[in-house]
């Protein structure tokens, strides 16, 4: 901000880049992060697919798109994907509150997506900086209130991981993502939540041995298919307001 010599927001674009942050940052990064604990990342990562779908059902809900029958079969897909992934979590003795923790993570980062949408337009390096600074102060909050040691970490892996979260993982990924937000509507720029969980099924196969197993695989696809059906697949685009049919055009309309 100093740099480009940008001025902080104010009024609505300052509320929205601060309700931006409660959700992108804060609450979503406590449930996911909670849920990491137990839950192993490619399952969480195939979990957080479900985001476009979410970001289609909040949209509606705040009367930004309209109900389709595609969202609710898509729905209904992603959660028959969702309970089949689970059951192998469950039987791992992964608490359900993690995997659901992981889903709620999913549901903060949508509402994140369509409130951008509904509040004045912000530059993306401000509302990266208002909206990352309101989150850390949520989780700063939470962190004392429920006692956890505030302390430097030690390890050079450690500051080596939080290096990639930092500058890779939040400043590069969300500046990209309020980019596309500025041309694409939320449901589209939630797209690459889809595409992450097959390179995070094979790292972590790798470098966390994380078992690959059937329902694993199975319920990933029935959750992308979810998505595909509910989300992305293209839909019929209704005709301009005075066409109604081809029969108008026709009759010479």
């Amino acid at each position: 901000m100093a740099v480009l010599r940008l001025a902080l927001p104010r009024g609505r674009a300052l509320a929205g880049s601060m309700l931006y942050g409660l959700f992108n940052f804060g609450l979503s990064f406590a449930l996911i992060y909670y849920g990491l604990v137990r839950v192993q990342a490619g399952l969480a990562q195939t979990l957080l697919a479900i985001v476009p779908l979410a970001t289609l059902l909040l949209a509606v809900l705040w009367r930004q798109e309209r109900v389709r029958a595609a969202a609710v079969i898509g729905t209904l897909l992603a959660l028959a994907g969702v309970a089949l992934m689970s059951r192998d979590s469950l039987q791992r003795d992964v608490p359900l509150t993690s995997v659901l923790a992981v889903v709620g993570g999913a549901f903060c980062f949508a509402q994140a997506l369509v409130l951008v949408r509904r509040f004045p337009g912000a530059h993306p390096v401000t509302m990266n900086a208002v909206g990352m600074t309101s989150g850390a102060a949520v989780l700063l909050t939470a962190a004392m209130a429920a006692g956890d040691p505030l302390v430097i970490p030690q390890r050079i892996e450690t500051w080596l991981a939080l290096g990639y979260l930092v500058v890779i993982g939040s400043v590069v990924v969300f500046l990209l993502y309020l980019v596309v937000l500025q041309s694409w509507p939320a449901t589209r720029a939630a797209y690459g939540f889809v595409i992450i969980p097959f390179v995070t099924v094979l790292l972590s196969a790798w470098l966390d041995d994380e078992p690959v197993t059937t329902n694993l695989v199975l319920g990933g696809l029935l959750v992308l298919a979810g998505v595909y059906v509910g989300a992305l697949r293209p839909g019929r685009t209704p005709p301009p307001e005075g066409q109604n049919s081809d029969t108008d055009r026709s009759d010479g309309h």
